[in-house]
């Protein structure tokens, strides 16, 4: 909906709005590389690799140690705003244009910030500083999800009727 909203005020390029889609779901994907390494190449199973994709805290499936340290630290890097923040300084020094394709990620952190609580995998926002995440609204409450899906219809129907 945000390339949507600024495709409205500058033009964008269908490729450019792609690809800051894809920035956007990156943070939440990447860290499945080493996981799905193992299971391709190593002893895990796809079945692993799903169960650990859908996992809550504590109950992803048992895999080797450098699987689980991997993906760990890619989820702290692609969530931390101290590594996007550098990652965005030295791209707008090198190509403005390419900071719409950062929104996404930034977008991403901002949301994941504050819909995720300190039981359910908290946003390790200031790492490598520190692991401490805020303790926000779990996305997965019941009431909550109702408010978000609403809120994200809405927006698209206003997005539409104009």
């Amino acid at each position: 909906m945000g390339v949507r909203w600024l495709a409205r005020r500058q033009p964008v390029s269908t490729r450019l709005a792609l690809a800051s889609v894809g920035m956007s779901v990156l943070p939440d994907l990447a860290h499945l590389v080493p996981v799905a390494f193992w299971a391709a190449f190593g002893s895990g199973t796809a079945e692993q690799l799903l169960a650990y994709a859908i996992a809550s805290p504590g109950n992803e499936p048992p895999m080797p140690h450098w699987a689980m340290q991997a993906s760990h630290h890619l989820h702290c890097l692609l969530h931390s705003a101290i590594i996007a923040g550098a990652v965005t300084l030295a791209l707008w020094r090198w190509r403005h244009r390419l900071c719409l394709l950062l929104a996404g990620w930034w977008l991403h952190i901002v949301i994941d910030v504050f819909t995720h609580s300190a039981e359910f995998y908290p946003v390790p926002v200031l790492y490598p500083i520190t692991y401490q995440g805020f303790d926000g609204i779990a996305w997965n409450t019941p009431w909550f999800m109702v408010v978000n899906y609403a809120a994200l219809l809405i927006g698209w129907l206003a997005l539409r009727r104009r």
